[in-house]
């Protein structure tokens, strides 16, 4: 569930484009724990840390370091936003949401010697003027791909356990201008896009500009979509002809009271189907995203939910553990009824169980979760499984085997130095382009 792949799959978007923002006479370099160890042996001006919910004790351990050599540290990034008052003792400053039009700010304020505790922009980013990424920061050939763009900030919704109902995020989703993401896509001089926003369907006026667009690029692409596309199969037409492969899709649960719980109107259930079928007509693949552990969610989740993806021949399928992230709206309510059972960090991955479930045990729902990884991409369902679409036939195949029948295996290949490799390989057997 956590091999090489997930760990090299792509470089970190946010902090090339804060190193592309940065002007001489400053030098900037980006270390990835991910692809090799931190070279400790620097003392740079300022040391700038992104910081997720599960790697919070490696940033703070990342901070001490640097700043027992007297350089100073400002945390950001998503866990940093949700709950700087209880990160801010561990490093000398911190940012709150978006950076870009504030790091000149802090720059200034590290020159001057005047870092400020706490940086917060105001206002939204305005992504008229976002820039070009200049990939030379990082070795692209260290990651499965490095080809990913972003066309928007934001989620039209706020669902109580993702990271958008937090305080600090303020509504209202936003797209960057048509022509600025198509000049990204292509300075990347690739025939294969992945998109990374949280939902490519926030603005659906922006999107069918957008589409209008790629409709000469011959591209391949893959995206990240929320379930209600179900609504809007013109839409998805376009995305066939514009080159849609893949969907990773939010369906949370095929449990319509887990859905109202977690106040994801957006999802009904009783559409999922038809979607789905919808989308393997049009030879694109599904990724389900499924989370277990909601209040209405007993033992039957598990396998009533596994029937659902065989018989819908559900190409892949990301699970989770229902996990209360600090910060969002889940995570207050389950502190108001004291059912946190585990405040160490690092198990914050949903992949553990860190709160105490209404009706099924915590031992019971992270065995069917497990479980659910197990039996799902077990050689026989991954038979059953197999698409009727003949077009859908080879990349499924290398999915289910390369990446998670087999991913430990394979993985051990990209550790060595064969991650970009055996991204092009995949994309050449698929699709037929490198």
């Amino acid at each position: 569930m956590d091999s090489e792949f997930k760990r090299r799959m792509s470089p970190s978007l946010s902090l090339v484009i804060l190193a592309s923002l940065t002007p001489l006479p400053h030098k900037v370099y980006i270390e990835d724990e991910n692809i090799a160890p931190i070279n400790y042996n620097d003392c740079p001006d300022l040391v700038g840390i992104t910081v997720n919910v599960d790697t919070t004790s490696k940033a703070i351990e990342i901070a001490r370091r640097y700043r027992s050599k007297g350089c100073k540290v400002i945390f950001g990034g998503i866990h940093a936003s949700a709950d700087s008052e209880n990160l801010i003792d561990f490093c000398d400053s911190i940012c709150v949401g978006e950076a870009e039009e504030i790091w000149q700010v802090i720059l200034n304020d590290v020159l001057h010697n005047n870092l400020q505790k706490h940086y917060c922009n105001p206002r939204h980013t305005n992504l008229e003027y976002y820039p070009l990424p200049k990939w030379e920061y990082i070795n692209s050939a260290k990651y499965l791909y490095s080809n990913i763009v972003i066309t928007s900030r934001g989620c039209p919704f706020r669902c109580n356990f993702c990271y958008n109902s937090c305080d600090y995020v303020k509504s209202g989703y936003r797209n960057r201008p048509v022509k600025n993401v198509i000049d990204d896509i292509e300075a990347l001089k690739s025939k294969q896009v992945y998109f990374i926003d949280d939902n490519l369907i926030g603005n659906l006026t922006w999107f069918n500009e957008f589409l209008e667009q790629l409709k000469d690029k011959k591209l391949i692409w893959h995206g990240a979509v929320s379930a209600n596309i179900s609504r809007h199969k013109n839409l998805i037409d376009k995305m066939a002809e514009t080159g849609c492969k893949s969907l990773f899709i939010g369906f949370e649960s095929i449990n319509p009271n887990a859905l109202l719980k977690a106040n994801k109107s957006q999802n009904v259930n009783t559409e999922y189907e038809e979607l789905i079928h919808y989308l393997h007509e049009k030879s694109i693949m599904v990724n389900a995203s499924l989370v277990f552990g909601f209040d209405s969610d007993d033992k039957t989740i598990f396998n009533t939910t596994l029937k659902w993806l065989i018989a819908n021949k559900v190409e892949t399928m990301t699970a989770h553990i229902l996990t209360p992230y600090p910060g969002t709206r889940l995570y207050k309510q389950l502190v108001e009824e004291n059912r946190i059972i585990d405040f160490n960090l690092n198990n914050y991955n949903t992949s553990n169980v860190v709160f105490e479930p209404k009706n099924i045990s915590a031992d019971d729902l992270r065995y069917g979760y497990l479980e659910m990884y197990r039996k799902f991409y077990s050689l026989k369902n991954i038979i059953k499984r197999r698409p009727v679409n003949r077009k859908l036939i080879l990349p499924y195949f290398l999915f289910n085997f390369g990446y998670r029948k087999f991913g430990t295996v394979i993985s051990a290949l990209g550790k060595i130095g064969f991650m970009k490799k055996l991204g092009k390989l995949g994309t050449r057997l698929s699709y037929g382009i490198d």
